[in-house]
């Protein structure tokens, strides 16, 4: 029996470890967004505001804990009450098994400045007001390793609720678009993003055909490590003003590996 006892606390964990979907994502290579296969991106979290007795989707998050959650500064505004809705696929339909938490706090880091998108720090912490219970639709996404670099080329996912074209419709399914991840020395030229873009941000798109969009902020970029799990690599920051999938300017995004002493320092610390 003790033999047996400790076999189980071995496994538990695998069960619900991080960046391991019970509904594997169909990661097709079409071009341009398309529907995810449901619960197929269970770190997936819709921030929502409150306004006119309705909640509506302001931005994607994503679940790094089981009472946090990490999305962009630029979502966050301190006059606004939010939810954080997980185990979702479909926003406008009930769903069984999702959850409707409210924050207990928004941490958003210090350096951020709402007049400089540029100047990088895109990123927020929401610790929820209790733990969430993983299941097969809620699980955790795992983190790069601190300061890791993607490598150019590296096919990415890019999930969210976001508008399906520049001025487009909002989806109600959740909606996944293939990215290729453009390296720092590409992204910089000032053909592309130019001196916009910093060494602790990604880039990733700018075919021109596929890109996030708004309503996609904060949420995750997922590229999938050698050994099979997912990470998330970068939070939606920002694109083009013109258009979500202008050619030569990929989707910018916070890259996480950058902030990881700082995620693990806000998370000890409250």
């Amino acid at each position: 029996m003790i033999g047996l006892l400790f076999a189980v606390l071995i496994l538990a964990p695998a069960a619900f470890g991080c960046g391991v979907p019970a509904y594997p994502p169909l990661v097709s290579r079409v071009v341009g967004g398309e529907n995810a296969r449901p619960y197929s991106w269970p770190w997936q979290a819709s921030l929502q505001y409150y306004s006119n007795g309705k909640w509506s989707h302001t931005c994607g998050g994503t679940l790094i804990a089981t009472n946090w959650v990490m999305t962009a500064a630029h979502c966050i505004s301190s006059s606004m009450t939010y939810r954080v809705l997980l185990g979702k696929y479909n926003l406008a339909v009930e769903e069984k098994g999702a959850v409707a938490i409210y924050p207990q706090k928004l941490i958003v880091n210090k350096n951020w400045n709402s007049q400089n998108v540029a100047n990088g720090y895109d990123i927020a912490l929401i610790k929820l007001s209790q733990h969430v219970t993983l299941s097969d639709h809620i699980q955790l996404a795992c983190l790069p390793p601190a300061q890791s670099i993607l490598s150019s080329n590296t096919a990415c996912y890019v999930t969210g609720w976001g508008r399906l074209q520049t001025n487009g419709p909002l989806p109600d399914d959740l909606q996944q678009g293939l990215l290729r991840v453009v390296d720092y020395a590409t992204c910089s030229l000032p053909t592309w993003w130019g001196s916009s873009v910093k060494p602790s941000m990604v880039c990733a798109g700018g075919d021109g055909i596929t890109s996030s969009c708004s309503g996609d902020s904060g949420g995750p970029l997922n590229c999938q490590g050698a050994d099979g799990r997912w990470e998330v690599h970068g939070i939606v920051s920002f694109g083009s003003a013109i258009s979500c999938n202008q050619y030569h300017k990929p989707s910018v995004f916070t890259r996480v590996s950058a902030y990881i002493s700082w995620i693990e320092q806000v998370m000890a610390s409250n």
